[in-house]
């Protein structure tokens, strides 16, 4: 039996003046494809309800240890915060923006979990790992 995951995330990007709006829309949905993205005053919002592709590239390419550090790093009761590097969102790649705030703004997203709690959605995105590899993936 699969467990069921109730959480709300929420993508914010910064649109600068230099930018294309729609080049930033796409930022935001090569890494959150099932957010429901609208613009706001010198903003893109996107809210979803999941975070598997983002997961998915997580696995790809192999940084779901750094993942699990940014959203440990991030997290409050009920939630967990991480931002990510616009441009290289934009050709679909995760890389976790940390250090000073670029010139560009950085993509925030803030993951709300209500069920089945914090640790368990962070488990289910980013799995612990031995020597690499998944844990849950020992067995095959």
């Amino acid at each position: 039996m699969s467990v069921v995951y109730s959480v709300d995330v929420t993508v914010t990007a910064p649109v600068m003046d230099t930018e294309v709006t729609a080049r930033v829309k796409d930022a935001v949905l090569n890494l959150f494809p099932e957010a429901d993205v609208e613009e706001r005053h010198g903003e893109l919002v996107g809210d979803a309800h999941s975070m598997e592709r983002f997961s998915e590239l997580l696995h790809e390419q192999e940084i779901l240890d750094t993942a699990r550090n940014q959203f440990s790093d991030g997290r409050r009761d009920g939630s967990f915060e991480f931002a990510l590097k616009k441009q290289a969102a934009f050709v679909g790649v995760v890389n976790f923006a940390v250090g000073g705030p670029s010139e560009l703004g950085e993509i925030t997203v803030r993951v709300d979990v209500r069920d089945p709690g914090v640790e368990a959605y962070i488990d289910h995105v980013a799995p612990p790992t031995e020597e690499g590899r998944p844990v849950e993936d020992r067995s095959q």
